[in-house]
């Protein structure tokens, strides 16, 4: 299917580039022919009349063949020419796979076959870091699940494996169990939640980020209290559009963040207004341990930690990664920084709801 349309674009571009040939070679031959009466000498009619007028028809009539075939060959010939930065694109394009995203057509000139081509390695630009960061994310979900379950295995061995088991330590162990059985179940929850946001916002409806914050700390003020930790709230009316289970689950990320990554004693600020140009604001400020600035977009990658390790604090992981990608759903600005006395204040704007018009 490929060939035939670049084979009919090359035989279009030959029958136009071959009409206007084809047409200054039929004027050059009949120009002669309409004007030999008035170059023939005096006197010359009356032995042999009209035989120049018949050489030159003849010549018309063996030319203007030869004249259509030499115009379709120029034809051919340019358009060949013309296509064939269009040919090396295709050529390149068919040879770049997932396993050589690298490559690039770096195709020289700035005419609208290089814009395409630009366009094109831009493309294939945003691919290529696509790819690595799935390959990344699913070698790290692999990791954290495979984490769980060789330790649920590891528990039964020894269950089994003891001779002196009772029914006491055959509970406990069974409780271990169930929490890493908790822990697997939370950190699906979290893949699921990810997955999610990162596939955009189905349907969107009017919420006010200032009652869904009012639920999500109301229910973390428990587990604030247990890591005493002053939970405050500063909330204003923020109205915006979206899907509220995934702002939901941006805050409560956001809060259990601030939380989980503080200092006893610390502080946890909560605050949602509207700013000059009618956005919707979401700001949750912690104190706790100090971020280098080069080190914030790390942080809202999947599984990434400040330390660089993999031991976590009864996390997942995926929290500032769900809150990310819920953010890029809803086209949301996301701004976070590092506070001098230590810990994060992340601030995001959403865009203003399309103001309703009466009917």
């Amino acid at each position: 299917m490929t060939t035939r349309a670049r084979r009919s674009v090359r035989t279009r571009l030959t029958l136009l580039y071959a009409v206007p040939f084809f047409a200054v070679g039929a004027i050059l031959l009949l120009v002669p022919t309409i004007s030999v009466d008035d170059t023939e000498p005096a006197g010359a009619g009356s032995g042999r009349p009209g035989v120049g007028v018949g050489v030159h028809l003849v010549w018309v009539v063996v030319g203007l063949p030869l004249v259509a075939l030499i115009a379709l060959l120029l034809g051919w010939f340019v358009a060949g020419r013309y296509l064939r930065p269009l040919h090396a694109i295709t050529a390149t394009a068919r040879e770049i796979s997932a396993s050589s995203l690298d490559r690039r057509l770096a195709l020289p000139g700035r005419d609208e076959f290089g814009e395409l081509a630009a366009t094109l390695d831009e493309l294939y630009g945003r691919l290529r870091a696509s790819f690595e960061s799935q390959r990344h994310f699913v070698a790290n979900a692999s990791h954290e699940l495979r984490t769980p379950l060789s330790a649920e295995r590891a528990l039964l061995q020894l269950a089994l494996d003891d001779p002196d088991a009772t029914v006491e330590t055959l509970r406990e162990t069974c409780r271990e169990l169930l929490e890493l059985n908790v822990a697997q179940e939370h950190l699906v929850d979290a893949l699921l939640t990810l997955a999610t946001g990162e596939q955009g916002v189905a349907r969107a409806e009017p919420v006010d980020l200032a009652d869904v914050a009012a639920r999500v700390v109301s229910a973390a003020a428990g587990d604030a209290g247990t890591r005493r930790i002053v939970l405050c709230t500063d909330l204003d009316g923020a109205p915006a559009r979206g899907d509220r289970a995934l702002l939901a689950s941006l805050v409560t990320n956001l809060v259990d963040n601030a939380l989980r990554y503080n200092r006893t004693g610390g502080r946890v600020e909560v605050g949602t207004c509207l700013d000059g140009a009618g956005r919707a604001r979401l700001r949750v400020a912690n104190t706790g341990p100090a971020v280098p600035p080069d080190e914030l977009p790390r942080l809202f990658r999947p599984f990434q930690r400040l330390d660089g390790n993999r031991v976590r604090r009864g996390g997942h992981g995926l929290g500032l990664a769900i809150v990310r990608a819920v953010t890029d759903a809803h086209g949301g600005e996301l701004a976070p920084a590092a506070r001098p006395d230590g810990g994060l204040t992340i601030t995001i704007a959403f865009p203003a709801p399309p103001r309703s018009t009466a009917p």
